[in-house]
């Protein structure tokens, strides 16, 4: 049985896209507020338990079928004091937000949801309830998500363009990709950047959110114990992502905010001295969540790329049965591994197929090096090479020696496959005739084991070159 892996541990790898963001800026700074006040977990809200989540009472548990006061009003806080004081900081600073809004939350706070819309703040979905969804089933989870956009739809006039569970199921970012009406899906903690992520057919824009640059530090273990700790923490990732920026490697930055946390007095301060400092700088752009999903999709559309990984057997060894000459089972043999997102490159089928090779038994090895041709040999000659080592061949001139040259070239062939019982290999993409033959001179000399590792070292050399000319990714 074939095993894949489903984790994409590869990403942009070595260079990240450039995000191209408004007017040159070098830095997207994004800013979220969590409204959840009323739709946490409550006996009054028909759940089985109080709320122990995200609070003053670090480390407080649940109390089944019981209210618990003193958790109800600090959420309370949050609606009745919080939400203002930021809602007044943003407005004077005019900052764009966001606005996580659990559904049932936003339907409990007509006054603050009309500020929201009156200050032009983006209202995505937070859920229909501030609830757990780890252990819920898929359609039990997926009814609890169109119920929530039924509802924000209700409550605010529209539908919700983002949405971000949060307490979310390992299902919960493919459900949003099903119901096909989101710009984009915040599930995810994944990368500085934007990323599309593919389920069922489609491509779902993932703007990823963050669990470290935001208040919730307040109410953790080993969190923020004060304001200068959380507006240092925020000063430093704005400083590493901005020099990243300077250096041509924008990046995004979130902010993820609490009305109940950082909405108290002895916090706020923190964040308006972050906000001066952001404002500081040339070439930021402050944005909602929504902006940067549509620049994004404007300028980065989803890419039509090859994924090996999700090729059946015969697929995948029609494609690149070939990459090691005449060499099939290699292909076989790697279709069976644990392949994955990270294997839809050069690099990644090049991984898996050389793991194969250098695990195969000597004999089977040297097999794959004994249907390398001469270079420059009598099937160059009879035009009997295989496409890819005709161009290999010819990308070096040595479809155009002289006379003399091939001389050299069938005499060096001889020596070499009588001494090895393999014919000298190296790959000759970039070289000229002369480099191949100062190579073909030093190696001919070297001990049968020392060769014997350099010609596999130069069959996954080929392999490489020719993947990076098939795959674009």
């Amino acid at each position: 049985m074939t095993t894949r892996y489903p984790r994409d541990l590869r990403g942009y790898g070595r260079t990240a896209p450039d995000p191209k963001w408004p007017g040159g800026a070098r830095i997207a700074v994004q800013i979220v507020v969590n409204y959840e006040e009323g739709g946490e977990n409550c006996v009054l809200h028909g759940d089985a338990a109080s709320e122990a989540f995200l609070s003053e009472i670090v480390g407080a548990q649940p109390w089944p079928g019981q209210r618990h006061w003193n958790m109800e009003t600090i959420y309370e806080y949050g609606a009745r004091a919080g939400f203002w004081r930021l809602h007044r900081l943003f407005t004077e600073m005019e900052i764009p937000v966001t606005v996580y809004g659990v559904a049932t939350a936003l339907a409990r706070s007509p006054e603050q949801v009309a500020a929201m819309q009156e200050a032009d703040w983006e209202i995505a979905s937070h859920g229909l309830k501030w609830i757990e969804y780890k252990d819920y089933a898929p359609d039990d989870e997926r009814a609890d998500m169109r119920e929530a956009i039924r509802l924000h739809t209700e409550v605010t006039g529209e539908a919700p363009r983002g949405w971000y569970t949060g307490r979310c199921s390992v299902n919960t970012v493919d459900l949003a990709t099903e119901e096909a009406s989101f710009d984009y899906v915040a599930d995810s903690y994944a990368d500085d950047l934007p990323f599309w992520h593919r389920h069922g057919g489609r491509d779902q824009l993932i703007v990823p959110y963050t669990l470290d640059a935001n208040d919730m530090r307040f109410a953790t273990p080993q969190g923020f114990n004060s304001g200068d700790q959380f507006f240092a923490y925020l000063k430093d990732s704005f400083d590493a992502l901005y020099e990243e920026g300077v250096m041509g490697g924008a990046k995004m930055m979130s902010i993820g905010l609490h009305c109940r946390l950082v909405g108290r007095p002895g916090r706020i301060m923190a964040l308006r001295r972050f906000l001066d400092y952001a404002r500081s700088h040339e070439g930021v752009w402050f944005a909602r969540r929504i902006d940067v999903a549509r620049h994004w999709q404007a300028v980065h559309p989803a890419p039509a790329i090859e994924r090996p990984s999700e090729m059946d057997r015969d697929a995948f060894v029609a494609r690149f049965g070939g990459v090691f000459e005449h060499s099939p089972w290699i292909a076989e043999r790697a279709h069976g591994l644990e392949l994955g997102p990270a294997h839809d490159s050069a690099l990644g089928v090049h991984n898996a197929l050389a793991r194969m090779f250098r695990s195969a038994s000597e004999e089977e090895r040297l097999g794959v090096l004994r249907a390398h041709p001469d270079l420059a040999g009598k099937l160059a000659r009879a035009k009997r090479l295989t496409a890819e080592s005709t161009a290999e061949q010819a990308s070096a001139g040595l479809d155009a020696l002289t006379d003399e040259e091939r001389a050299t070239f069938e005499a060096l062939n001889a020596a070499y496959t009588e001494k090895f019982g393999f014919p000298f290999i190296i790959a000759v993409k970039g070289l000229t005739k002369g480099a191949i033959l100062s190579a073909f001179h030093t190696r001919i000399d070297n001990e049968r084991e020392t060769e014997l590792a350099e010609a596999c070292r130069q069959v996954e050399r080929i392999a490489l070159l020719r993947l990076t000319d098939m795959l674009a990714n």
